[in-house]
């Protein structure tokens, strides 16, 4: 699974590459890329203490994904009926009349 980041400039969610690299430069776990290419072109620079904060929050969710994914469920074992649901058809017969008084 990936790491699923929030733009702090647009408010979208993106996923950056696995080793956080574009093309043109480093990933910014604040920024996704056009927020990115205009804070760049801009002259601004992302806070790193921000930037740390974000990445961490990132990984949290990402294993709390993983956990909940992999917790076996307890207790339900095989939920199928016993035999299958009776049709109308089976119901309106003689047989039906039978199971109903006994």
């Amino acid at each position: 699974m990936r790491l699923v980041f929030e733009c702090v400039e647009c408010g979208g969610h993106y996923l950056p590459p696995e080793d956080m690299v574009y093309p043109d430069g480093p990933a910014s776990p604040l920024w996704c890329s056009s927020c990115q290419a205009a804070k760049r072109t801009a002259g601004e620079r992302e806070d790193p203490l921000l930037a740390r904060v974000s990445l961490a929050a990132a990984r949290a969710a990402l294993a709390r994904r993983a956990a909940e994914s992999v917790e076996p469920v307890v207790g339900r074992g095989d939920v199928r009926p016993s035999r299958p649901p009776l049709s109308r058809r089976a119901r309106s017969g003689p047989g039906g009349v039978r199971s109903k008084l006994g």
